[in-house]
């Protein structure tokens, strides 16, 4: 190996055989493995080594290890690399004498020897498909003596003769209210690779829209086991490892339980058992057929511990095999459930394939980032289409649902019906004018409308003082997903006497673009520092009095790409002169700031990409499905001078990245990384000055976004430099350490930095946290307690500790971070 005196730079990319990056792979020079690196967590390495020739080894857990020759010169090399999942031959060498003794690891070894060949996702194809979701409901519901003498007089007609009919009706509402149905007809398309297109010729959902069904789509989640990795997002927190893989052999254990003869043919029952519950979540069974070395039928259940929404989760998959070549799925059932505090979900999707077509014909263009398309047409579907759909596949409790659901849909669908629906709605009560608020609905018209309760009238904790505020709000729907929805709201204060008011509208008027307009009028109080700590927000220099009008527009102007602009108006007065509820004994607090009322007239836009945003499309709205790429985003605002007599003159500029992504079994990390400053200050307000967000005590913030250990609010008008890294483990830690894994206790990990130059201000922070999920109602509640060490040049290390709430997010299933 000869090399002059220069180093040089040896940078690259390692990938699978997918092109999809591996992460943390290892590079050496051979016979010399101190030259060595790892790749982040993008799979992209770098190497410094002098000019020369060199063999590098690549090489990665689950893959073949890969030998190269490279000659570095007198300037950057760029080297990309492929690994392949470890050959069947290297995987039989990790243990022989298992091989020896485990004749059901023996047969999965020739399985996945043939895993390529007859896996049906490795070639373009077509298939036609039936889904059929259900979920009943059992409730524990305590009934009242009042509740019981009502449901006794509505057995009686209006001359007290009891009704024949009434415990039907009642048998019947309790079917129509404890079950919910949906069923899809649709077609699947898929190109290879990661290009899908799912058609929905036909959709019918029957019951209540909040529903505990999973898998009315095949475009979230694809269950298939020929893959080294299922990355099902919407039900599991981390990706789950296959037995029908290279990873999985080693992942798993193989016990041949059965052999039995059906139609002709030997078929081996194997049971999977995980080798290491931290990095594996599935068992059951594997049936394969002897000599041909097919699978016939999956019967798999999850883990409990990762599942983000179920108690329970299991997986059973058919398989025919025309040809004796290949395995095409043709039944798959999951079953699945969870149970609340007063009630039950049982809940069943079947899906049923046919009419697989290997030779399609797609045009260049017909695949996209549009995953999943809905027409008008499929909604409208007549009985006599399902019927046809559905052969076979209903329960006769299911048939007995759809009767009962349509006999009940078509009667609620009265005039009648609807209107006494409203009234018992629309009565007011004791408890609504108290708390809930008094509310009017107008099914008809898709209006509704609300007082505010005497609770949100009075409000005892206001900056200079008590203040009433009735409050009123406006919603309207129409039948193409377009909606008006507004607030208004007029106080007086107690101790001033001061009226102010706000109303606030929105009008959402192209829902596929998210197209929304905005306005906003006010005569209120407003805050400098909005995004402040607990302890410094309440503070009176922090509120001004401000009179405000501003026009606002959001619109998707690409796939992906987003803006959203705001045109503001207003007039800021100082709080010098008004009243405040003297506690400072107590809450020590300080003086309002002082300053001569000026008028501002400002604009601001934020401007977002995601590129390669997935999405379906429905016949007037749009479902998004999330990106593996990072949003980029800038923001402006600009205060013009002179204009209606602002007196404002300055110039902001912010851009951002940010990003969440599973880094295989080792959990899911986000980073967000932001620089801004003003371009100009020639007229700068407080109250248009940027900060940076002084840290709460005890309670953590969310960390993407905000700092734990920074114990000063600064106001930076030069450029600062900022960044925040979390990564959940999921379980891949501390699920090693024996029963960990039944706590269903997380592991959290963090760092944050700031450099703000015109303050010599260094800030370093790192966190250390468990984590665990709850049920809270019917949603998930998150707990954390965490560990923060901050540092930097102007405090000494400092430890600390906080905790945190986090609500899961049942439309993305996402936490806040």
């Amino acid at each position: 190996m000869n090399h002059s005196h220069a180093q040089q730079l040896l940078t690259g990319t390692i990938s699978d055989e997918n092109g999809i990056a591996i992460p943390f792979a290892k590079i050496y020079v051979k016979n010399s493995a101190e030259l060595r690196t790892i790749a982040n967590i993008d799979g992209q390495y770098e190497m410094r080594l002098y000019q020369g020739e060199y063999f590098l080894v690549i090489n990665a857990m689950g893959y073949e290890q890969v030998e190269a020759y490279v000659t570095i010169e007198e300037s950057t090399v760029t080297k990309n690399y492929q690994l392949y999942p470890t050959t069947i031959q290297d995987i039989e060498k990790v243990d022989v004498s298992a091989k020896k003794t485990n004749p059901g690891r023996e047969i999965m070894l020739k399985v996945v020897k043939k895993r390529d060949e007859i896996n049906p996702w490795n070639y373009p194809h077509s298939v036609n498909g039936y889904i059929k979701a259900s979920e009943k409901i059992d409730r524990k519901i305590k009934e009242s003596k009042k509740k019981k003498k009502q449901e006794e007089s509505e057995n009686l007609d209006p001359e007290g003769i009891e009704d024949p009919f009434a415990e039907k009706r009642k048998l019947d509402e309790e079917l129509a209210n404890n079950m919910n149905l949906v069923e899809v007809d649709f077609t699947r398309h898929f190109g290879g690779g990661t290009k899908v297109k799912e058609i929905r010729n036909a959709y019918d959902a029957r019951g209540s829209e909040r529903n505990n069904l999973y898998y009315t789509t095949t475009v979230k989640s694809n269950f298939n086991f020929f893959k080294n990795l299922l990355h099902l997002d919407d039900l599991h927190q981390t990706p789950v490892s296959s037995p029908i893989s290279g990873p999985g052999i080693l992942s798993y254990k193989y016990r041949l339980v059965e052999q039995y003869e059906e139609e002709g043919q030997k078929i081996s029952k194997i049971k999977i058992i995980p080798r290491n519950i931290a990095t594996t979540t599935l068992e059951g069974y594997i049936y394969v057929i002897d000599t041909l070395w097919l699978v016939q039928k999956l019967e798999l259940t999850m883990e409990k511990g990762n599942l983000l929404i179920y108690d329970y989760f299991s997986i059973t998959q058919e398989f025919e095999h025309p040809g004796d070549t290949i395995c095409l799925l043709k039944t798959q059932t999951l079953d699945y459930g969870v149970k609340y505090k007063n009630e039950t979900s049982t809940c069943s999707t079947f899906t049923e394939f046919e009419d697989y077509n290997f030779k399609p014909n797609f045009t260049s263009r017909f695949f996209n980032n549009e995953l999943s398309v809905t027409e008008k047409e499929a909604y409208e579907k007549d009985s006599t289409y399902w019927k046809n759909k559905r052969v076979g596949t209903l329960t006769p409790a299911e048939r007995e649902y759809i009767a009962v659901k349509d006999s009940i849909e078509d009667y609620r669908n009265r005039k009648e019906y609807l209107d006494s629906i409203d009234a018992a709605f629309n009565k007011v009560t004791a408890l609504k004018i108290l708390w809930w608020g008094v509310d009017h609905r107008n099914r008809a018209k898709k209006t509704q409308w609300t007082i505010n309760s005497l609770a949100a009238f009075v409000r005892p904790i206001m900056i200079a003082g008590p203040r009433l505020a009735p409050g009123f709000s406006y919603f309207k729907k129409w039948e193409n997903e377009r909606f008006i929805d507004s607030y208004s709201e007029f106080s007086v204060g107690l101790l001033n006497g001061d009226p102010k008011g706000v109303t606030d509208w929105r009008f959402r008027y192209d829902p596929f673009h998210f197209g929304t307009l905005r306005a906003n009028f006010s005569h209120s109080f407003d805050v400098i520092r909005g995004y402040d700590a607990i302890t410094q927000i309440y503070k009176r220099d922090n509120f001004i009095e401000a009179t405000d009008l501003t026009i606002g527009h959001n619109y998707e102007l690409m796939n992906g790409l987003y803006l959203d602009a705001d045109i503001s108006m207003s007039e800021r007065r100082s709080l010098k002169g008004y009243k405040f509820v003297n506690v400072d004994d107590v809450i020590p607090n300080n003086d309002p700031s002082e300053f001569e009322t000026y008028q501002a007239f400002i604009i601001d836009a934020t401007l977002s990409y995601t590129p390669n945003q997935k999405y379906m499309r429905e016949p007037n709205q749009k479902v998004l499905l999330g990106s593996k790429w990072p949003t980029f985003y800038i923001y402006y605002e600009k205060g013009i001078q002179d204009i209606f007599g602002s007196d404002v003159n300055h110039d902001y500029l912010l851009g951002g990245i940010m990003q969440t992504f599973k880094i295989g079994m080792l959990g899911t990390s986000s980073y967000h990384l932001k620089s801004g400053q003003f371009l100009n200050t020639k007229s700068l307000r407080d109250a248009d000055q940027k900060f940076h967000r002084r840290s709460d005590p005890i309670w953590f913030s969310n960390p993407l976004h905000s700092f734990q250990g920074l114990d000063s609010t600064l106001p930076s008008e030069k450029i600062f430099l900022e960044g925040h890294f979390v990564h959940h483990d999921n379980g891949a830690i501390l699920n090693k350490i024996p029963f960990m894994k039944k706590t269903r206790i997380g592991l959290v990990i963090g760092a944050g930095a700031l450099y703000v130059p015109e303050f010599d201000w260094e800030h370093y922070e790192i966190l250390l946290g468990l984590e665990r999920n709850f049920k809270f109602s019917k949603r998930r509640l998150r707990i954390g307690i965490y560990g923060v060490l901050s540092d930097g040049n102007q405090i000494k290390p400092t430890p600390s500790w906080k905790i945190s709430f986090a609500i899961l997010n049942n439309r993305n299933l996402k936490w806040n971070f």
